[in-house]
């Protein structure tokens, strides 16, 4: 099978796609810092993975991008689409996620995730009142570090309405999404950057992903809590160009 290889690592054409929650305005500070280094950026929001339909549309979007950026939810979207333009378009795209756990709900292949228990709870408490369960969230993003107040109320100037169904396509996302077994197979360039402080993805995913064995695959450990590339969006910026100059 032959793949398409990139032919160099300036001007990549990088295709983002936010978490689960906020909107696209998260990310717009990193997206412009990667257009300021050369790179071209697509910022996209969230999408139903698990509809074959959306993924399909999205995979046909992703084969004309040379790297998937995405954060937590979108780090499992990202990883989705750079299996599915493999398997249909035998092209390798370079696969980057942000503080993202292929598996977000723990099962005994997987444990170093939430346990299914709290997700239920957190799944009911967005049933019964999702702007308070949003909101909470969104504090969660945050913990984790001393500045975790200021980062809040950095969080909420950025967040953008959503869609319930959305939403709730997301949860539904994070419950089932396993991309343990791409990432342990694909031959494509990965790199995961994970934050210490993170309080919803556990920093020891790590060592979890680097025994996966895959070829061409990188793990970072950053300084921060679970809104790394909101909050430090230079230095996840850096690492990212560090890493696709490497490609060179």
């Amino acid at each position: 099978m032959k793949f398409t290889v990139l032919e160099s690592a300036l001007n990549q054409r990088i295709l983002l796609i936010t978490g689960w929650g906020g909107g696209t305005k998260l990310l717009q500070p990193l997206s412009h810092a990667l257009q300021h280094k050369g790179h071209s950026v697509e910022l996209i929001n969230i999408f139903n993975g698990l509809d074959t339909q959306a993924l399909q549309q999205h995979a046909e979007q992703a084969k004309d991008f040379d790297v998937i950026i995405g954060w937590s939810l979108g780090g499992q979207l990202a990883t989705l689409l750079v299996d599915a333009v493999e398997q249909q378009y035998q092209q390798q795209k370079i696969l980057i996620t942000l503080a993202s756990n292929p598996c977000f709900v723990a099962h005994e292949n997987w444990p170093t995730a939430m346990s299914p228990a709290i997700f239920q709870s957190f799944k009911q408490s967005f049933e019964e009142d999702a702007i308070a369960t949003l909101k909470k969230f969104g504090f969660m993003v945050c913990q984790g570090t001393a500045t975790t107040k200021q980062d809040f109320l950095q969080l909420q100037s950025l967040l953008q309405p959503q869609s319930l169904d959305l939403l709730k396509q997301g949860l539904n996302c994070l419950e089932h999404l396993n991309t343990v077994e791409i990432l342990q197979n694909y031959t494509g360039h990965q790199l995961h950057l994970l934050a210490k402080q993170d309080f919803l993805v556990s920093y020891k995913v790590l060592d979890n992903l680097k025994t996966l064995g895959a070829i061409f695959l990188d793990a970072m450990l950053l300084t921060g809590s679970h809104g790394l590339p909101v909050f430090h969006v230079y230095e996840v910026t850096d690492k990212i160009c560090q890493y696709l100059q490497k490609m060179d």
